[in-house]
């Protein structure tokens, strides 16, 4: 019965309409090179390392004719002359992209972000001026090598350099992955049973600090004993009261996550944890709705499973990918109706080299926000947050001031880190984040012209 309060959907319709749909599993044997690969094998953690894809004649051989020759070239071309990061992509990612056809794998959203091809890039703007390799200054926030502490109460510990998959947007492409044409990666200078003993070390006399983000990298890439070991550690360590495990892998490479030795350790840790009033989380990194399979949804079950207090999505909000409500929503009722993942935040892309395609303005941001509002539980509806250089996490409706003209937005906070432990003006500062140039309007466009060129 349709009243005025209960209109006819199909008559008043919503800007997005809810429908629950099932996941599935695509057939990776559709692959020319995979034509031959069993179930037992594509569930297998260890067979989806061995075959990931890590250059042009992989991918090659994988494709077989689905694929034009022009693909390659634009490919070849940019990971010469712009990819920050190697290539790097598990079957298990592979399979969710759409390969109908060369323009299908051209539009695809995990493609885009995943193998990045020079088309895909911005030949007026391809880096933002103020765009550097390390944008979020974690470095000089070292407390030891590897662990940022930048937040009051909060770390971040990268305990190693590598993942089962890099990611073109790569906010750490600074230090992670293999070195590419474009960028010589850092290295970390001391070994990593000492960097992670002089992390435990620092926290243990570091009494403010209660939440540590375990991360690097992703976490999958450490053999099991030793992430254990230090997680482990951490649960003796009085006022830690926050453990969070960074893994895209989660998504990346559902079967790591669902070997016997990983549950069982998990659930070692979950049971000390609860014993001792801590809370562990599994963060995760999904950015299309295409890539929650029903192999990711087991994995985030079996680690809930195991007694964590919850796995949290984080995801990266990037134009060609997820730029719309519908993706966005998709995405967040995909992540907590099948798989239990609760969609947490959605980061705006960080100002690092030749990734300006992929940023959006934070008034686009603001916009996004705005149109996803009412659809999903309160709890369960991410927020969209600007990591601002020398700031940290802010939610885009936080600015203090906002030149739309050039593109400059400014940003405010009520801590110190490390580095301002001196400054009597960090708590009054305003701090800047730049859109993406092309965004602007002409008269923006021009004044970044001259000073760029003045510059």
């Amino acid at each position: 019965m349709t009243t005025a309060l209960h209109p006819d959907l199909d008559t008043s319709p919503q800007p997005y309409a809810y429908r629950r749909t099932p996941l599935r599993e695509p057939d990776w044997r559709r692959f020319p090179g995979w034509r031959d690969v069993t179930t037992a094998e594509w569930e297998s953690a260890q067979w989806q390392r061995a075959h990931c894809v890590k250059n042009l004649r992989q991918l090659r051989a994988l494709m077989g004719d689905l694929l034009d020759e022009a693909f390659y070239i634009d490919l070849e071309r940019d990971q010469k002359e712009r990819a920050t990061m190697s290539m790097l992509v598990t079957p298990q990612m592979l399979n969710t992209m759409d390969t109908g056809s060369t323009e299908a794998f051209y539009r695809d959203p995990v493609r885009r972000y995943m193998i990045p091809v020079f088309s895909d890039r911005r030949t007026d703007w391809p880096s933002h001026p103020y765009a550097t390799r390390d944008s979020l200054h974690e470095a000089e926030m070292w407390a030891v090598e590897g662990l940022t502490h930048r937040y009051p109460t909060k770390v971040l510990a990268e305990l190693l350099p590598t993942c089962p998959q890099y990611c073109g947007h790569c906010t750490r492409m600074d230090l992670v992955g293999n070195s590419t044409p474009a960028v010589d990666k850092h290295k970390f200078t001391i070994k990593a049973p000492d960097r992670h003993g002089a992390m435990l070390d620092y926290l243990r006399r570091s009494p403010g600090v209660r939440d540590v983000v375990v991360s690097g990298g992703d976490v999958a890439n450490l053999p099991w004993p030793r992430l254990e070991s230090f997680v482990d550690a951490l649960l003796d360590i009085g006022n830690v009261r926050d453990i969070r495990l960074a893994t895209k892998a989660l998504m990346g490479l559902p079967q790591h996550w669902l070997q016997d030795e990983v549950r069982a350790g998990m659930e070692r840790l979950a049971t000390k944890a609860n014993a001792r009033g801590v809370q562990i989380a599994v963060h995760t990194h999904v950015n299309a709705a295409q890539s929650v399979t029903p192999l990711v949804a087991r994995a985030s079950r079996a680690m809930l499973d195991t007694g964590i207090r919850d796995v949290r999505n984080q995801g990266v909000l990037l134009r060609g990918v997820n730029d719309s409500p519908d993706a966005l929503l998709d995405l967040s009722f995909a992540l907590l109706d099948e798989a239990g993942i609760l969609p947490y935040y959605l980061y705006m892309c960080d100002m690092i080299p030749y990734s300006e395609h992929w940023r959006v303005a934070v008034w686009e941001a603001q916009e996004l926000q705005h149109a996803i509002m009412g659809y999903l539980p309160g709890f369960a509806t991410p927020r969209i947050v600007c990591d601002v250089p020398y700031v940290g996490k802010r939610w885009v409706h936080q600015l203090a001031g906002y030149d739309r003209d050039r593109g400059v937005s400014y940003w405010t906070k009520n801590y110190r880190t490390g580095l301002e432990a001196a400054d009597p003006d960090a708590l009054t500062r305003r701090y800047e984040y730049y859109d993406p140039i092309h965004t602007l309007p002409e008269s923006g466009r021009e004044w970044w012209r001259h000073a760029s060129t003045a510059a």
